[in-house]
Order: structure tokens, then sequence, then C-alpha cells
């Protein structure tokens, strides 16, 4: 199916793309909490959503 080069660069790509998004994040943590105060609520309300969307399709089966 992969390779052993294939799969040995795909682990390698995730940990190094791993690191450089925590490093970013960690870079610019002020801004995020100045600019996305809040935004857990969007997250709260788009999982409330889909599981409402989920209910009714479980239900009305």
């Amino acid at each position: 199916m992969f390779s052993k080069g294939q799969i040995i660069f795909g682990v390698l790509f995730f940990i190094v793309f791993a690191i450089v998004i925590g490093y970013t994040y960690r870079k610019d943590l002020k801004l995020h909490k100045r600019f996305y105060a809040g935004s857990i609520w969007i997250l709260i309300a788009f999982i409330g959503f889909i599981g409402l969307i989920s209910a009714i399709k479980f239900i009305f089966k």
C-alpha cells in the first residue's frame, strides 16, 4: 500500500507541521485573545446545531 519511505515522510511531515503550527499559535497568542474573544460561543453553537440535526435525523429515521 505505502512504501516505508512514504510512511517515514508522512510521519516526519506531520511532526514538523504540528511544531510549526504550535510555534505560530504561541507567537500570535496575544492577538488571538484580543480579536477572537468570545469565539468559543460560536463553536458551542455550531456543535449544538450539528447535534440537533443528528438528533432530528435519529428521531425521524
